[in-house]
This record gives structure tokens, C-alpha cells and sequence, in this order.
């Protein structure tokens, strides 16, 4: 689960990029929350669980209400970033939510088991995260002012969803803890393009782009689904470093999509984020 997770993460944000060409991001981002409310809630009703809703605690819920809050600061931030710049820049800085998650997990849940191979895969992907940027990159451009800024935002608030949800999804069921938080996200994306007088722009997306949109909000749902059950049945941070493998599949396609190329150095720290990674989802 944590590996489809991984695939369907990878391919959200390259389908994301597609669909904000020239769509606003916070427009995007909203209605990308619809298509992944409705996907979610159609999983619930596979899987029968909509009947133990009332029965989930105050603490649970809270927990997922937070980890919404957490989700829907993550995907704004994340997506005005790949909307201001390149793939190959915005993911990595993203994908470095994995060291503070892991740090997380192991003061918050005690999960010590193989704590070396856990500190070095973390050390790894530090390391990585710190070759991709090139010092180029963070340097303030009038035409693409505070991305990276944008881009750490989006990492702190992913560990955080993850921390938040291991709690708040104890004794629910992923499915229907997926489309909870997916209906906190929602109240806040669309509160937010309303706040900002955005809802004109709303009816003036090009066809293709909304296309987009709405395939990246179904890989998106698909990819939560198969996330939330990983972090319920398995160890946190374990299942973080083998989502964050999508960037594998994001690097992969923003070259065959987008013609985005790695020079030597990023691509050195790309092998060791997936040395790290590795590191921790085979020994750890």
C-alpha cells in the first residue's frame, strides 16, 4: 500500500503541474479537493464503513480535523510552489517532510526498533535534499518571488499530517478517515478562494487544464487511500520514506513531460534520498 501510495503521489504532482498552466493554484487546489472528497467517500461506501462514523471518539476526530487542517496548508502551499517553479525544484524540498516525520515518530510513538538504520536513511535524505537545491534556486526572482519559501512550508506541514493522523486514525477506518480529513480540506480550500475573490476565475478554466485537475484530485484520493491504511497497519516512519519514493516517479515523468533534466549534483542527492529511503524500508 505504501508503494501505490508512493506511484499515485508521483503522478499527482506532474498532472497537478499540467492542470495549473495557467489556473490559479488556489482555484486548482479546491476544486482537486471535490474530485478527492467524492473518490473517498465512494470507498467508504464500498468498504460499508459510513455506519461507524458516530461511533468514532472526540480525541479521533479532533486528531483528523487537525490532520485536515495540516493536509489542506500543505496541498496550498505545495501547489502555489509548482506553480511558480520547476518540478525537479518544488518536490524535493516537499520530500524533506520525511526527516522531520521520522524524528517525530520516534520522540512521539517510541518507534526505536533499528534506530541506526533509521537515523542514517534520515541523515540520507537530508544530505539528498540538500544536493538537489542549488543555491541558485532559492535566490529571490521578481518573477517567481517566495517559492522555496512556499516549498518548506508544504514539507512542514506534510510531516505534521502524518504525525496528527497516526493519532487521530486509531481505532477508525482508514477509508473513512481519509474522507474526513478530506472534508476539513475542502471547507478550507474553497473558504480560501472565496476570501480571495477568486470564484470568477472559476468558470474561466481551459477545459484541459480542469482535465488535469481532476485526474491529479483521483490520483491524489487514490494515493490517500493507500497511505492511510499503510500508516494504521505499519510503522510511520517506515511508511513515510517509501511514499516519498514518488519522487522517483515525479522526476521520471517532469522529463518526459515537462523536458526538466537533473544535473550532476541533484542527481547524486536524488541517490542518496533513495539510498536512505531504501535504508529504512528494507532494514528498518
Amino acid at each position: 500500500m505504501a508503494i501505490l501510495s508512493a506511484v499515485f503521489a508521483g503522478l499527482t504532482a506532474i498532472l497537478g503541474k499540467c492542470g495549473i498552466q495557467k489556473t490559479d493554484s488556489d482555484v486548482a487546489t479546491a476544486i482537486r479537493t471535490v474530485v478527492v472528497l467524492i473518490f473517498s467517500w465512494i470507498m467508504v461506501l464500498v468498504v460499508g464503513s459510513a455506519k461507524t462514523a458516530l461511533q468514532i471518539e472526540a480525541k479521533a476526530l479532533v486528531f483528523l480535523i487537525l490532520s485536515g487542517l495540516a493536509t489542506g496548508g500543505s496541498w496550498i502551499c505545495y501547489f502555489k510552489a509548482l506553480s511558480m517553479a520547476d518540478v525537479n525544484k518544488v518536490v524535493p524540498i516537499d520530500k524533506s517532510s520525511t526527516v522531520l516525520t521520522v524524528l517525530l515518530a520516534i520522540v512521539l510513538f517510541g518507534e526505536t526498533n533499528h534506530l541506526a538504520v533509521k537515523l542514517v536513511g534520515v541523515a540520507l535524505i537530508a544530505v539528498g535534499v540538500f544536493l538537489m537545491i542549488e543555491k541558485k534556486d532559492v535566490q529571490i526572482k521578481e518573477e517567481r518571488k517566495g517559492w522555496f519559501v512556499y516549498a518548506a512550508l508544504s514539507a512542514v506541514f506534510a510531516a505534521l499530517t502524518s504525525i496528527l493522523a497516526k493519532i487521530g486514525i486509531v481505532g477508525v477506518e482508514s477509508n473513512l478517515g481519509t474522507a474526513i480529513r478530506t472534508g476539513v480540506v475542502l471547507v478550507m480550500a474553497w473558504a480560501i478562494v472565496f476570501g480571495k475573490g477568486k470564484r470568477k476565475q472559476i468558470m474561466a478554466i481551459d477545459g484541459r487544464e480542469l482535465a488535469f485537475i481532476c485526474l491529479s484530485g483521483i490520483a491524489t484520493g487514490a494515493s490517500w487511500l493507500c497511505y492511510y491504511y499503510a500508516i494504521q497497519k505499519g510503522v510511520v516512519s517506515v511508511v513515510v520514506p517509501i511514499d516519498k519514493l514518488s519522487i522517483l516517479v515525479t522526476i521520471a515523468f517532469s522529463h518526459l513531460v515537462f523536458g526538466e533534466k537533473l544535473k550532476k549534483r541533484p542527481a547524486v542527492g536524488l541517490a542518496l534520498m533513495v539510498a536512505g529511503t531504501l535504508a529504512m524500508a528494507i532494514w528498518a
